[in-house]
């Protein structure tokens, strides 16, 4: 049974070849291909493993170092033309023990904070830092504030995410500086430490972390995130105690810096191998979780792509090729150590017609964001009809992600798949991102929407730029 199913379907394709394609063709292989999708589980195994046997990835962490083998093998076992990594140097930041904030007053007792520290910080030291606190909700406050009432204290970043935007990577920018930016405009005015309202639209007790950056020129300082429901605590028992004390201890450090990998897979193509199609999502995450929607499931879609295509006998005319990438958390080193490659790639070769990625969690995919030239946004817009019957009414010009920007200065058109965005910030580094919170069948309609896509650009007579 299996084996007819094969060929049957090899047949529908040599079918479709040699009568020349329409798009009523399109419209059978696109459905072919959310078909295979949805009835497969082999991405939900992956992103199982990824989550439950790695769990949270780190750049420079061991568990980096064995996402790194488990993807080098998981390409491998697929059987395709070219499976290769890409060596790079990585940061190695290290938590350390788990952190504590105790708030202590006089009027309201004691209090244990949910927090944890940002990533990139320095430690308090096994002593910790007590002190008052300061509260502010932007960084202008600081400025009118000044050093004289900020100096040796800890400043308490409170600004919540604005609910009113109904996308919620809008809501994100405008909180997320605080946790970027915090600690050294802070240490500017004499702080000892900052303490950051978690940037997440979600009211519960997980603080969440991510990247910060120190400048060269101001005092390093100790950051911490703290999560909404205990930023609302601490708030309100500042405005019933102002003298109140914050004690923070963290043992994170930097450690040097590690060897890692990109990994990449590739399925030649059959007219225009030096044409590639690339697509991938990043395999590092923060350590206090696993990961799940940030971004194993973008690393389990677009290795998914490749499956999709051998499973349905599809030869791609042009390259096809997933980038695992490495690092994008902290320095996204792995998407400029891809970027140079194709910099340095022999002449006539590497020559990037499409690079997609997926960085948006593994929710219902809604459509495409598309960074390119008027000409390439509507040759994209006008596959709509094929892929509406997916869900996929979004195609509209915007930005794409971090790991291909990159590829921007050499013309190559950056897409993103665009997901709904309502719960992806209430797991995104967070120790609540976990394999249970993503759904297998929105997971695969992601894969499916990539695969259509792909197949849509690699079908495509339109040379999207002049070499």
């Amino acid at each position: 049974m299996l084996k007819q199913s094969y060929f049957s379907i090899a047949a529908m394709f040599l079918l479709l070849a040699v009568s020349g394609y329409s798009q009523d063709n399109d419209s059978i292989v696109i459905r072919s291909i959310f078909s295979e999708a949805l009835k497969d589980n082999t991405a939900e195994k992956n992103l199982e493993y990824l989550c439950k046997k790695i769990g949270g990835r780190l750049c420079g962490s061991p568990q980096a170092e064995k996402a790194v083998n488990w993807s080098e093998e998981t390409l491998k076992k697929m059987g395709l033309d070219t499976v290769y990594r890409q060596e790079l140097k990585v940061r190695h930041w290290v938590r350390g023990e788990k952190e504590s904030a105790v708030v202590q007053s006089k009027s309201n007792g004691n209090h244990d904070l949910h927090v944890c520290a940002i990533g990139g910080s320095i430690g308090t030291g096994e002593k910790g830092i007590s002190a008052r606190v300061i509260e502010v909700k932007e960084f202008e406050e600081l400025q009118v504030l000044g050093k004289k009432n900020i100096e040796g204290k800890i400043v308490f970043f409170n600004h919540p995410a604005d609910p009113t935007f109904y996308y919620t990577f809008n809501a994100y920018g405008g909180t997320a500086k605080f946790r970027v930016f915090g600690a050294t405009q802070a240490a500017r005015f004499g702080a000892a430490a900052v303490i950051v309202r978690s940037a997440t639209l979600a009211h519960d007790d997980f603080p969440h972390t991510g990247v910060m950056h120190y400048a060269d020129t101001v005092k390093q300082i100790p950051a911490i995130a703290v999560s909404t429901n205990d930023a609302d605590l601490l708030s309100g028992m500042l405005a019933k105690d102002p003298s109140l004390k914050l004690t923070i201890r963290t043992i994170c450090r930097e450690e040097p810096e590690a060897v890692s990998y990109n990994v990449i897979g590739q399925l030649k193509g059959t007219e225009h191998p030096e044409e590639v199609i690339a697509f991938g999502g990043h395999i590092d995450s923060w350590d206090i979780g696993e990961g799940a929607h940030d971004d194993g499931a973008g690393v389990v879609q677009t290795i998914e792509v490749l499956r999709i295509f051998k499973a349905l006998g599809i030869r791609p005319k042009h390259t096809l090729r997933v980038v695992v990438f490495m690092d994008e958390e902290m320095d996204q080193r792995g998407a400029k150590r891809y970027a140079q490659s194709v910099k340095d790639a022999a002449p006539g070769t590497d020559k990037h017609i499409a690079a997609i990625e997926t960085d948006r969690g593994g929710f219902t995919p809604t459509g495409f964001s598309i960074d390119a030239t008027d000409q390439e946004v509507g040759k994209i817009q006008s596959w709509k009809k094929l892929l509406l019957p997916y869900g996929l009414y979004n195609l509209e010009k915007g930005g794409s992600g971090v790991d291909i920007r990159d590829l921007k200065p050499f013309g190559v058109p950056l897409i993103a798949l665009v997901t709904d965005s309502q719960r992806y910030f209430d797991y995104q580094h967070a120790a609540s991102d976990t394999f249970d919170k993503v759904s297998p069948r929105e997971l695969q309609l992601g894969s499916a929407s990539i695969a259509a896509l792909v197949y849509l650009i690699d079908k495509s007579e339109l040379k999207w730029r002049s070499w």
